[in-house]
């Protein structure tokens, strides 16, 4: 969860940005609200700040002050600027300062989630979390788990590490490394582990050819599933087959 701040001298305007933000669409908690830069900055030494939005134009330190002291303090917070004025010197001072985006008052709530979903997705960026197509937000560990799950799900279909790494928006280099990293091999490694533990319990059944129970499990050249499985095994299909004791009642 993120932590937000509003810095605003106006209460009125630290009202409706707290109101039209989407916190919740986002898993952000409520915001915290400062009067000025001076107190903003004091808030920001108690409690880290991912996100803050904060005016220009404020009594006893303004926006351009406190945007150059906290940039550099926390070099990793998204700064968002709202302000009542259309100014070039205060937008070439924002931009000077790194700020995501810069808003005009009276706010919008569509511009307002917009600047917020901007900030979330850079958050992420920065911590390794990255969004999938169902629009949640995946930690490396939980990125690691949802390969695992896709592998465990899918093993008879045609898995590749392009595919994979197209799907959760990683590069394959980095998509094997928190793979192995949690669960201490690789992608493909686990994929022909899931394979070949299947493999043989359809060959203790005795209801498949070994043709066809490479073809079940995605291999389309026999020799090449033979081989896996005597690699994997030290043995192989058919001689596996004919030292499985027989179940009872079969």
């Amino acid at each position: 969860m993120y932590n937000v701040l509003i810095v605003d001298d106006e209460k009125p305007v630290r009202v409706a940005v707290s109101a039209l933000g989407e916190w919740d669409r986002w898993d952000l908690g409520e915001p915290a609200t400062a009067r000025n830069g001076r107190e903003a900055l004091k808030l920001m030494e108690q409690e880290h700040r991912d996100i803050v939005f904060v005016d220009m134009n404020m009594p006893l330190m303004n926006g351009i002050t406190f945007l150059e002291r906290a940039r550099k303090e926390y070099p990793g917070t998204k700064f968002i600027v709202i302000s009542g004025y259309d100014d070039f010197s205060y937008a070439h001072a924002a931009i000077r300062n790194g700020v995501l985006d810069y808003i005009l008052k009276p706010v919008v709530a569509e511009e307002l989630n917009e600047a917020l979903a901007k900030a979330v997705k850079g958050l992420n960026q920065d911590n390794h979390i990255y969004t999938v197509s169902s629009g949640d937000s995946l930690t490396t560990e939980r990125t690691a788990e949802a390969v695992k799950e896709c592998i465990d799900n899918h093993y008879t279909e045609n898995i590749s590490l392009t595919q994979l790494s197209e799907q959760y928006s990683l590069s394959k280099e980095y998509l094997c490394k928190i793979f192995k990293k949690k669960y201490g091999m690789g992608i493909y490694q686990y994929l022909l582990q899931v394979r070949m533990e299947k493999a043989a319990e359809l060959l203790q059944e005795d209801k498949l050819k070994i043709q066809e129970i490479a073809e079940l499990l995605g291999f389309s050249d026999n020799n090449y599933f033979s081989k896996a499985f005597r690699k994997f095994y030290d043995t192989s299909p058919t001689r596996f087959r004919r030292q499985t004791p027989e179940k009872s009642g079969s």
